[in-house]
This record gives structure tokens, sequence and C-alpha cells, in this order.
């Protein structure tokens, strides 16, 4: 599931591959991109190690909920990417 990236995050970094977006409401009506949100919910792909007090509580392969402005974009490898801190996440699922 997690595959190898070329950057390792530091300290209590993570980073995480956001959802797809949703394409359709519930109802069946389409989205169009304009009115989409950003997903609030991603995979863990990397984690750093933790800071010198605090182990890491997440881990590669982890499902997790983060706040809708959470963590800096990137891309990786043609990824498009989320690094955050461990704190910004708010559940794993």
């Amino acid at each position: 599931m997690a595959k190898k990236l070329s950057v390792t995050p530091l300290h209590d970094r993570v980073i995480v591959k956001p959802a797809p977006a949703e394409e359709k409401t519930a109802g069946g009506i389409i989205i169009p991109d304009t009115a989409k949100e950003k997903p609030q919910r991603g995979v863990v792909i990397a984690a750093g190690p933790g800071k010198k007090d605090e182990p890491m509580s997440v881990k590669a392969g982890d499902t997790v909920l983060y706040g809708k402005y959470a963590g800096t974009e990137i891309q990786i490898e043609s990824d498009d990417l989320l690094i955050m801190r461990e704190s910004d996440i708010l559940a794993i699922v």
C-alpha cells in the first residue's frame, strides 16, 4: 500500500495522499470542479520518527482525517501530496 518515497519527513511531520474529491452527491447530482470541496481524508504515505519525548501515533498506511486547511501541498513524483504536523491530524479512521 505504501510506496517508497524519495522524501523522508522529519520529526513529527507526515506525508498524506488526499482522497479524491467527491464527483457526485448522494442523490446523483454531478458536482462541477468549481464547487468541489477539498477532501479532509487521506492515507499516510510516510511518517517521521516523532519528537524526542513524543513517539508518533500514526504510521504509513493509516487512513486519517485532518483539518480543511491543514498542511502544505507538495508534488512528489507527479503525485499531489500534503505534508503536515501530526498535531494537524484529527483522527485515525
